[in-house]
């Protein structure tokens, strides 16, 4: 493996992958994106994470093609109308807010009331999904960035997304190659972070 967006074969490429995982900017990406089957595996995988009570609390919405624009038109259409005074280059950067990656996948908390499965619980699971689905794409040599920004939290976007009232954004996971290695950052110092009881 050659940087933390290599492929790998073994366990101890797949430690290394994940010491090494850095995220990627969508400026930083380029094509191509992920193959069809690809796509499968990354989402197989995002599925298979700790699910109390088995309630699937997260789905996943897959843009790609001509998909990125058209999320991106109605986000500058949100954004026009609560910015009348926007300029063509600002609403341009709406248009292409999930188009600089050739695939984004919108990860959903469906997290909900439930007699016996706190919704908090329900959504770490959407969380653990959104880590396992970079992770995947991660491994299959493709960089990553996990995103919220404000149509993640804006429910006219959400709603025109396809999402229910009661649905989330957890994220859109931006992925492509890198166009150069992602340099680190600094990371906390674990003795500072871990206590042991």
């Amino acid at each position: 493996m050659t940087h933390a967006t290599g492929k790998f074969t073994s366990s101890s490429e797949l430690i290394t992958l994940l010491r090494a995982r850095r995220s990627v900017s969508p400026p930083g990406m380029t094509g191509p994106g992920p193959s069809a089957a690809e796509i499968g595996t990354i989402l197989a995988i995002a599925s298979r994470v700790p699910d109390h009570g088995k309630l699937t609390p997260w789905r996943f919405i897959v843009f790609e093609g001509a998909a990125r624009l058209r999320a991106g038109a109605l986000f500058a259409e949100i954004f026009a109308g609560d910015n009348p005074g926007a300029d063509a280059a600002r609403l341009a950067i709406e248009e292409r807010r999930l188009a600089q990656a050739p695939l984004v996948i919108g990860v959903v908390s469906r997290a909900a009331p439930h007699v016996k499965i706190p919704e908090w619980e329900q959504m770490m699971s959407a969380g653990a999904a959104a880590t396992l689905l970079v992770l995947a794409a991660n491994a299959l040599g493709y960089a990553t960035c996990w995103l919220t920004e404000w149509p993640a939290y804006d429910r006219r976007a959400l709603t025109r997304l396809g999402l229910a009232g009661h649905e989330r954004m957890a994220g859109f996971v931006h992925i492509g190659k890198a166009k150069e290695p992602p340099q680190d950052r600094p990371r906390p110092a674990l003795a500072e972070k871990v206590t042991y009881f």
